[in-house]
């Protein structure tokens, strides 16, 4: 079981080099592009994880503005907090605000979103490249058991690549299926954005038949798609003749729902309350002065069970496993949509 420690206020002041008197001299300044959804969920863990420990957060949001995000940091720097944490907007460019805070001495640690280009104290985030192997292995199964043969035409819809989460979301799809040189790939960018989706899978959709999409993100995208699909009259539920296969990551509670209805058929999961209780775990280790090492991460119960702490170029990475999630396993109760 992955080890809590118990850490007094007194102890973190002298961890931190300076003297900490009360709980509130404690300040973890949170950067996220929004609140709402899973990033919502994912401050809302972190939020849990400190204010057992007594720390005091103070959040604020970019609204996906890279460039603000470096100011919000600046400013965290400037209040003289104890600690970063950050979901990046940009991962190189939030490489300028950690040299910022490097300088400073402030401890950075980034969630769901690794940086790209410099090093921090750790990333905590779902191991997105197995989340796009899971959704292509599901999609081959699809297909083969439709044709016969893995083959037909698969659209995938991107998160922003600009980010390390979509690129490896991408490459763990694109790994399965450029396996089959009968499978048609159709990539487009949708940086995160649901109106953005919709235009996608209408342009695409009404061109040509499609036999399944991948969506970098079910919480943004699988709404709309299936709207869309229906709209131009392509939807057909699982099980039924014409049913364009949908796959994904996240496992958002209003995919569950079509998922349970038939209208998309497997999500890769992600354990998003459990990012920022673990970031507050590692956290506390180090202003500890604990030293953490490579090598397994066990948690009794957790879905995510066992993960892996690797050291990385950009510093330690925790990745937590993805849950593959169909019709067969969608009423799991520890599935983050079901909380």
């Amino acid at each position: 079981m992955l080890l809590r420690l118990s850490l007094s206020i007194c102890a973190l002041g002298v961890a931190l080099g300076g003297t900490a008197s009360a709980q509130d001299d404690v300040v973890i300044g949170y950067a996220a592009p929004s609140l709402d959804g899973a990033q919502a969920q994912i401050q809302g863990g972190f939020v849990v994880g400190a204010e057992q420990r007594g720390w005091k957060v103070i959040s604020v949001t970019s609204g996906g503005d890279a460039q603000k995000q470096i100011n919000d940091v600046n400013d965290f720097i400037t209040q003289g907090v104890a600690a970063i944490v950050a979901v990046p907007d940009d991962s190189a460019g939030i490489c300028v605000a950690v040299a910022a805070a490097k300088e400073a001495g402030i401890p950075f640690y980034t969630i769901d979103r690794a940086p790209a280009g410099c090093e921090i104290d750790m990333v905590v985030l779902s191991d997105n490249y197995l989340g796009g192997k899971q959704a292509g292995e599901a999609m081959v199964a699809h297909l083969t058991e439709k044709y016969g043969a893995p083959k037909g035409t698969v659209l995938e819809i991107t998160g922003n690549l600009a980010q390390n989460v979509a690129q490896l979301r991408g490459a763990g799809f694109d790994d399965v299926i450029n396996q089959y040189p009968d499978i048609e790939l159709i990539i487009k960018p949708g940086d995160w954005d649901a109106a953005k989706g919709v235009e996608i899978v209408r342009d695409v959709a009404s061109a040509q038949p499609v036999d399944g999409i991948y969506m970098h993100s079910d919480c943004v995208y699988a709404a709309g798609t299936v709207q869309t699909l229906k709209e131009i009259e392509q939807f057909a539920p699982a099980g039924e003749d014409g049913h364009v296969f949908i796959g994904g990551i996240d496992g958002c509670s209003d995919n569950l729902d079509l998922i349970r209805a038939g209208a998309t058929d497997q999500t890769s999961g992600q354990p998003i309350p459990d990012f920022g209780t673990l970031v507050a775990d590692f956290m506390e280790k180090k202003f500890n002065g604990e030293a953490i090492e490579p090598g397994e991460v066990v948690q009794e119960g957790a879905l995510w069970s066992p993960g892996r702490l690797e050291k990385t170029d950009v510093g330690m990475m925790l990745y937590l496993s993805t849950t593959s999630i169909t019709r067969d396993n969608v009423e799991v109760p520890g599935l983050w949509g079901n909380q």
